[in-house]
């Protein structure tokens, strides 16, 4: 299987470059993992839109307390 790296859209050929970074999860399926190369693991930011989803429920929690 070839992986595309997250934070520089380039494909990763070689298997032993390629880390598994996250898992975004699928509304009809079970999801697809995010890869990146080694180096650029640690570069790989959240998805903002994910982010904001999770502050806003957060937020409603806390008010509810």
């Amino acid at each position: 299987m070839r992986h595309v790296c997250r934070y520089c859209d380039e494909p990763i050929p070689d298997p032993d470059d390629a880390v598994l970074v996250a898992h975004e999860g699928g509304n009809s399926g079970p999801g697809w993992n995010i890869w990146a190369h080694r180096v650029h693991a640690d570069l790989v930011e959240p998805d903002p839109a994910a982010v904001r989803i999770l502050t806003r429920v957060l937020l409603v929690q806390a008010m509810r307390s």
